[in-house]
């Protein structure tokens, strides 16, 4: 198969024996690669009874055809694990450099197993073997100082790392891997799962050629994909103002997050737009390998009177850690994603368990008793911060933080309070602005999510009409679910192959592109199907796990209560119908939430069942 290497690399930390076996290639011919592969893998090694945090816990990085061929901005890999915030599947999909590093050391994956007696790092290195090396020295450094000391200790700049800081080393639920400074693998949990396997870092150094099967099409459909992106607006915004250049859009439309979903309207919330960032602290852009957009942010900003020059944050954690707190202060939520970033924390869950803990706060549920005496409040910047290096350090109130919001509701007793669905808080967007995001949340196979399913863009007008995917009305109800199914297996299939999401290749382009690297001439609803595969995959997986549907699948109370004021006029999706459609789309048994044989036996899942 041209569009891999052909091997992965086993590394039994237990008893440091590294080598290597030949890829699956039945496997990757349904799964693709990224997450959908490693999934699959996954799948024979885990069940409802292993521990997240245990050695039994296998960690898989899986890269994917397209990571780091010339495709644009196709530097995606995957981190894949059962989840120690979810308890099902755990996944986070990343870019920056060391996917595209690892297919050039000559491997598609890497499934670590066991735990280390000490930590450690694994080095990949041209002309050794792999190579295990004490991380004891490293054990206590952020993210930043960790791939640094590592890239001097290699002696070659162009080495490549990804690593866990502090959060993962004391097993933060939602702690991050990080590679590229903060290019995070950041939901899920996947940094604890590192942190528990006691390895702080993948150094990787490759100088081999990534296999292409033609590159003169290669070429031809990098160079069709390139001329539309340059004339794409939504490519200039995201190049001008990154991520949060889309805040106050999402705001008009009802989407925009405040005081933890409680207020519809959050004008504060402009101060921390990409606008606001761009005429303030960017100091620079920065993005991934091979990327055509370059949507990230350099920021310099106050701190404590020294100036300090960092990756900046985007969308979902100015809204996370700043309208979701009541906070404005640009250099304040700067500052909290810096932490976060060299902690190892995922910004998401990290403003979420603090938005949660502030709500219950205002609720009278719970007291500077249960918070180490602290009264908490809402635009608290200076509160904000020590809460992230209480979670960091698993210290007093913040060891329960650091197990997510679905264990705060437990422990507050306060069930249904927290919006989180399978364990895992949304994304940034309400479901109250696009109706289809309660679907996607509701059935995202990594808990709530909006990476799954960015169906917001679908609702703002950016159709595929390609496949099928056109939507008017951002609060249809009815007929909206068969649009959802469709997004989400097309998503699945891009993941699975490498791309970057912003990036979205044309979908004429996109079966010549694959085939230039695969050798294999699929059509595009083929390519579709093996995301269609990946997704009821995922969804077995889960149900094996243990996850059940009628008892999971359930929209937070607070997304069912309509906002006094702001776009959404009142609305609330009546999540019980789209989700009876949905089943019904997806072909799965309403009682149970499982896929039905003829389902299973058309996407060749039968032998999983």
């Amino acid at each position: 198969m041209h569009e891999f290497s052909g091997k992965l690399l086993y590394v039994n930390l237990t008893t440091r024996q590294i080598h290597t076996e030949p890829l699956n290639t039945e496997w990757a011919a349904q799964f693709i690669g990224a997450d959908g592969l490693a999934t699959r893998y996954l799948f024979d090694m885990v069940d409802a009874d292993t521990d997240p945090l245990s050695p039994d816990n296998p960690l898989i990085m899986m890269t994917a055809p397209l990571t780091g061929t010339r495709t644009p901005s196709a530097s995606r890999h995957a981190f894949v694990a059962k989840s120690p915030l979810t308890g099902i599947l755990g996944e986070s999909n990343v870019g920056g450099f060391t996917g595209h590093e690892l297919r050039r050391a000559g491997y598609d994956g890497i499934i670590f197993t066991g735990k280390a007696a000490e930590p450690v790092y694994l080095h990949l290195q041209p002309g050794r073997e792999p190579a295990l090396k004490s991380a004891v020295h490293l054990w206590g450094m952020d993210t930043y100082r960790t791939q640094s000391a590592i890239i001097e200790a290699s002696g070659d700049p162009k080495t490549r790392v990804a690593c866990i800081g502090p959060a993962g080393e004391n097993l933060v639920h939602f702690a991050a891997i990080a590679n590229a400074d903060a290019r995070m693998a950041g939901r899920t949990g996947m940094g604890a799962v590192m942190g528990s396997k006691n390895l702080k870092a993948i150094a990787i150094r490759g100088k081999g050629e990534i296999p292409v099967s033609d590159r003169e099409a290669m070429t031809a459909a990098f160079r069709k994909s390139m001329a539309v992106i340059q004339s794409d607006l939504a490519i200039e915004v995201l190049k001008d103002l990154g991520t949060a250049g889309g805040l106050e859009f999402f705001d008009m439309m009802g989407s925009l997050p405040g005081k933890y979903w409680t207020v519809g309207e959050n004008p504060g919330a402009y101060n921390l737009s990409g606008a606001a960032m761009a005429d303030s602290i960017l100091t620079g852009r920065t993005g991934c390998w091979g990327c055509a957009v370059q949507c990230g942010r350099e920021v310099t900003f106050d701190v404590d009177g020294e100036s300090l020059t960092t990756d900046g944050p985007e969308y979902e954690c100015v809204v996370s850690l700043g309208s979701n707190l009541l906070i404005d202060d640009l250099n304040a939520v700067s500052r909290f994603d810096f932490i976060c970033d060299a902690m190892g924390m995922d910004v998401i869950t990290a403003g979420a368990v603090i938005g949660f803990a502030i709500y219950l706060s205002d609720q009278k549920i719970i007291s500077p008793a249960e918070t180490d005496g602290m009264a908490l409040t809402w635009g608290n910047p200076q509160q904000v911060i020590t809460l992230l290096e209480k979670i960091t350090r698993r210290e007093g109130v913040g060891n329960l933080l650091a197990d997510g919001v679905r264990a705060m509701e437990r422990a507050f007793n306060a069930p249904g309070l927290g919006v989180q669905i399978n364990g895992m808080d949304p994304g940034m967007h309400d479901p109250r602005g696009f109706s289809g995001m309660a679907l996607v949340y509701l059935t995202s196979p990594r808990g709530a999510c909006h990476n799954k399913s960015d169906f917001y863009f679908v609702e703002m007008g950016h159709t595929f009409e390609t496949i099928g995917i056109s939507v008017d009305d951002q609060h249809q109800e009815d007929g909206k679910a068969p649009f959802v199914v469709w997004h989400q297996n097309y998503r699945a299939m891009v993941d699975a192959s490498g791309m970057c999401k912003f990036v979205n290749i044309p979908l004429d382009v996109l079966p010549d592109t694959l085939a230039a690297v695969t050798g294999k001439r699929m059509s595009l609803d083929e390519w579709v199907l093996a995301g269609e595969r990946i997704f009821n995959l995922k969804r077995l997986l889960n149900l094996k796990l243990g996850m059940v549907p009628r008892r999971d699948e359930v929209m937070p109370k607070l997304f069912t209560v309509p906002y006094a004021a702001g776009a959404t006029n009142g609305f609330v999706p009546n999540w019980k119908r789209m989700l009876r459609e949905y089943y019904a789309v997806r072909d799965w048994d309403w009682d149970t939430g499982r896929p039905s044989a003829a389902k299973l036996a058309e996407l060749g899942l039968a032998a999983l069942e």
